[in-house]
């Protein structure tokens, strides 16, 4: 066991002493506490509590002074989708097929045909709409966390590569909440916050800055270095202060319904930062995220913790967390959760050696790039070298700064660091020292020195593909072709109803579908996730439905609850 798990350890034991004197050990066992997710978009760790004082963001200061700052916290893939289906599943998504971005207007309730006709603009013309499919058996985490009894709700991003399943949270809108819940149940909620997303950069709605016209801010040195570059860096900083206050409000209605001290806080963001050569690449300014978890009672305030630690190991962590008894045997992540908030009796002493990723199609755009890094150094195998490293994505083109690296490229006035990443091609193999160059520029994949650096997490790339059956590697036709044979989606099956002594019980012959139910009478018309025996409702008319993540719904079955 390291110096810091030895650390965390002691520290909690004298905390949860001081904090929990009048509490039985058996009592602490049978805690559930709260989970609540506070969730930005494109966004690196450029906050002071990772070292950026450019601006003050003083409600999350206050999380990371009362919590725990993870600093080698990393999304599997450089961009929402793919990255937000790691999240529900606990899965890399080359393993299940979900990181080509995107499979589908998987994000929208109601797909309409201007919906679809969007949609159609922004993927190649032969790539059809589909769904990526898990292992048979796996489940969201909002539907382990009902089954362990937690009142789930998300507000509201859905974007998982795959339509959400009926019932899969108990809420899923704008409105969603947890005072919605009954005050006894303990809830799972997730607010996600889009204001530093990439479009808010150029969004006209947001010129208004909460930073000054002329803050002075370092520009990256692989974009423009002019007042351009600068004013898009200002705005992202704008947009991380606007968030700031966002978390603030969530956080004081928290308080004020006196939840703080039974609550799990965790903030991170889906992947790196909005601008040029961060969003979409495979390098830390894609991949890198910063993460704060606050405990109950400030539990290990003020601390760091290096370990590795990927997407992937968020649901295992949260079921962890709250005692669950359901674990998906599919998970690729494995629990970080800490002594005392653990149900494993002491703390791993391995930590995990390397994180992965993987990049496929953006949008219109497709290429193959995986990459694997400890804790300095970091590796990255192309595919497709004979691909120009720049992928001219369309969305990307409303930036001003990307505008701008375009003009330059195109009269010859880029730097030779901008230059780098208009290459006409890419080199196979790119290997990177981040802590003498953060910014992943000078690639070291063909200098002798590194030659064992190089082989060893060239072999971790090759064992990982191995061992996770990476599906995207190949052709998408291909996939789409293996998950969707004749080009049809697999449809489950309708399960049973059975009326057993004025109890309902809810059937199917295949275990991975998951079963959903709802009331006739019930004017909110929401499924509802099935988990045990219903009381039955005389008169009343109820409704059924089998998903399995990634197949089309079954038809909806009916019984009137006769006397």
């Amino acid at each position: 066991m390291d110096i810091m798990k030895k650390s965390l350890l002691l520290l909690f034991i004298i905390a949860f002493a001081s904090c929990n004197s009048d509490h039985s050990a058996s009592q602490n066992e049978a805690f559930k506490p709260n989970i609540l997710w506070l969730v930005a978009e494109d966004m690196s760790p450029t906050i002071p509590s990772f070292g950026d004082s450019t601006i003050i963001t003083p409600n999350l200061s206050r999380l990371a002074a009362e919590g725990v700052c993870y600093d080698n916290f990393y999304s599997p893939a450089p961009v929402c989708a793919p990255a937000r289906s790691a999240i529900a599943l606990g899965m890399y998504p080359t393993r299940i097929g979900s990181n080509h971005m995107r499979t589908g207007p998987w994000f929208s309730d109601n797909i309409t045909e201007q919906v679809l006709e969007w949609y159609k603009t922004t993927v190649p013309e032969d790539i059809p709409i589909y769904e990526a499919i898990p292992p048979d058996g796996a489940l969201m985490l909002s539907q382990y966390m009902q089954s362990n009894g937690y009142y789930c709700t998300n507000n509201a991003k859905r974007d998982y590569q795959f339509i959400m399943p009926p019932g899969a949270w108990n809420e899923s809108s704008n409105k969603a909440h947890w005072r919605n819940r009954n005050e006894q149940q303990p809830f799972f909620a997730v607010f996600n916050f889009g204001v530093t997303h990439e479009s808010a950069i150029w969004n006209k709605k947001l010129d208004s800055l909460y930073v000054p016209d002329d803050l002075e801010v370092e520009v990256p040195p692989y974009l423009p270095q002019n007042e351009i570059g600068q004013k898009d860096v200002r705005k992202m900083y704008s947009n991380i202060m606007r968030i700031d206050e966002q978390v603030g409000k969530i956080l004081e209605e928290l308080e004020a319904d006196g939840l703080l001290e039974s609550t799990i806080i965790f903030w991170y963001t889906d992947h790196g930062g909005p601008l040029p050569r961060q969003k979409r690449l495979l390098y830390d300014s894609g991949l890198k995220v910063p993460l704060i978890i606050r405990f109950p009672n400030a539990l290990y305030k003020g601390t760091r913790n290096d370990e590795m630690i990927s997407f992937i190991d968020l649901a295992p962590t949260v079921l962890d967390m709250t005692r669950s008894k359901h674990f998906c045997p599919y998970f690729d992540g494995a629990s970080f959760a800490p002594i005392g908030f653990s149900q494993v009796a002491e703390l791993q002493e391995k930590e995990r050696q390397y994180i992965f990723a993987a990049a496929d199609r953006f949008d219109e755009v497709s290429d193959h790039s995986r990459a694997v890094r400890d804790k300095r150094y970091k590796y990255i195998k192309h595919y497709e070298p004979q691909k120009s490293m720049h992928l001219a994505v369309g969305y990307r083109k409303q930036m001003a700064s990307q505008r701008e690296l375009d003009r330059m490229h195109q009269e010859g006035t880029l730097d030779a660091i901008q230059s780098l990443w208009y290459r006409d091609t890419k080199p196979e193999e790119e290997l990177f020292d981040t802590e003498m160059d953060p910014h992943e520029i000078h690639n070291l994949a063909d200098d002798p020195a590194y030659a064992d650096k190089l082989m060893e997490l060239r072999a971790a790339n090759q064992e990982w593909i191995k061992a996770t059956h990476d599906l995207c590697l190949q052709d998408e036709h291909e996939l789409i072709k293996k998950i969707w044979p004749d080009g049809k989606q697999p449809v489950s099956q309708s399960p049973r109803i059975v009326l057993e002594e004025q109890m309902i019980i809810l059937e199917s012959e295949f275990p991975s579908e998951q079963i959903s139910y709802r009331w006739k009478s019930d004017d909110s018309k929401a499924w509802q996730y099935y988990i045990d025996k219903i009381p039955a409702k005389v008169g009343d008319e109820i409704e059924v439905i089998a998903h399995r993540i990634g197949y089309k719904s079954s038809t909806i079955i009916s019984k009137k609850i006769d006397e």
